[in-house]
C-alpha cells in the first residue's frame, strides 16, 4: 500500500450538497477499491490562476489516502469523465 495525495478542483457553481456528494463519491471509490482515506481537507472556493473552461473560481479539495498502485489511476479516470471536476492531480508521497 502506497500513500497518495489527491488535489482536485470542483466547479464552484455547483450547490454545496452536490460538492459534498462528489467528495464522498471519490472517497467511496477509494474505500471500495481497498484503500483507506486518511484526511479530507476542504480548502473552499479560490480564484483560479487563469480561466479554465470560462470559469474563474473553483472549490479546492485535498485528500490523503493509502491504496494499491491501481487505485489512483481509477480515481483519475473517473474524475476525467466527470464534468464537475475542473482539474485533478494525484501525487505519490
Amino acid at each position: 500500500m502506497n500513500s497518495y495525495e489527491l488535489l482536485f478542483i470542483i466547479d464552484n457553481t455547483l450547490a454545496d450538497e452536490a460538492k459534498e456528494e462528489l467528495i464522498t463519491k471519490f472517497s467511496d471509490v477509494i474505500i471500495n477499491e481497498g484503500g483507506t482515506v486518511e484526511t479530507v481537507d476542504k480548502w473552499g472556493a479560490k480564484k483560479l490562476a487563469y480561466p479554465i473552461n470560462y470559469k474563474t473560481e473553483g472549490f479546492y479539495v485535498l485528500m490523503n489516502f493509502t491504496a494499491d498502485p491501481a487505485v489512483p489511476a481509477e480515481v483519475e479516470r473517473l474524475m476525467r469523465i466527470n464534468d464537475a471536476i475542473i482539474r485533478q492531480m494525484v501525487i505519490k508521497k
